[in-house]
């Protein structure tokens, strides 16, 4: 890799195929661990069912609670802000859907690549701002570890990498659209073994918790 055309060659092919099988069997594995562990069975008559309250409390948890809401405002109303606007950079970005059909066959709309451009700048503002509260707040600092500094750098990279290769504010180009390349592939290969794996296991311990408490007859 002596010149920047060699390293997004290499990014794009050798490093992308490494970073995708790494997720993919890290995923794999994580999921199968969740399946394998299962639970005890339950002997007890049941007081209730379980899929009604299961899918209430999938719901009622994405929504804010109220009592969080009060307490740390600027952290319910951040996360949601950053967690959107990850979203629509990775999934409705048009380069990114064309990356996504070539690799798996799966195509869908985008949207203008300029409203992409703006939401990924208030991204980028959304997590400074998080990493600056989460280091100046007492408790908060004191609860973090470096997992969650890990992960969020390598959320934080792709983002920064994407704006600037977008913007093309670093020469020469195969560099900085390979460093995005890059950043992307280390999300990749960190995200099955970090708390990033919630973005597959949240839906199934909501539904959980919200089934076991219904089976019980409360309400979770």
């Amino acid at each position: 890799m002596s010149t920047p055309t060699d390293f997004l060659l290499w990014v794009r092919g050798p490093g992308f195929d490494i970073a995708l099988v790494i997720f993919i069997i890290g995923v794999i594995i994580r999921l199968l661990e969740v399946l394998v562990l299962g639970r005890k069975p339950d002997q007890a008559e049941p007081r209730g069912g379980e899929l009604g309250p299961g899918l209430r409390t999938v719901v009622t948890r994405t929504l804010p609670e109220t009592g969080s809401f009060k307490r740390a405002p600027f952290t319910v109303i951040g996360g949601y802000i950053w967690h959107i606007g990850f979203f629509i950079s990775l999934f409705l970005f048009v380069p990114h859907i064309e990356l996504i059909n070539a690799t798996l066959g799966l195509i869908w709309p985008g949207i203008p690549s300029n409203l992409v451009d703006a939401v990924a700048a208030v991204t980028i503002v959304t997590l400074i701002a998080m990493l600056f509260s989460r280091l100046s707040h007492p408790v908060k600092r004191y609860l973090s570890g470096p997992e969650d500094y890990v992960t969020w750098l390598v959320t934080f990279l792709p983002m920064l990498t994407g704006y600037l290769a977008y913007h093309r504010m670093i020469d020469p180009y195969p560099l900085v659209l390979g460093l995005h390349i890059l950043s992307v592939e280390l999300l990749m290969v960190v995200f099955p073994f970090t708390k990033l794996m919630h973005a597959f296991t949240f839906i199934i311990a909501r539904w959980y918790n919200g089934a076991m408490a219904g089976r019980r007859g409360v309400q979770s």
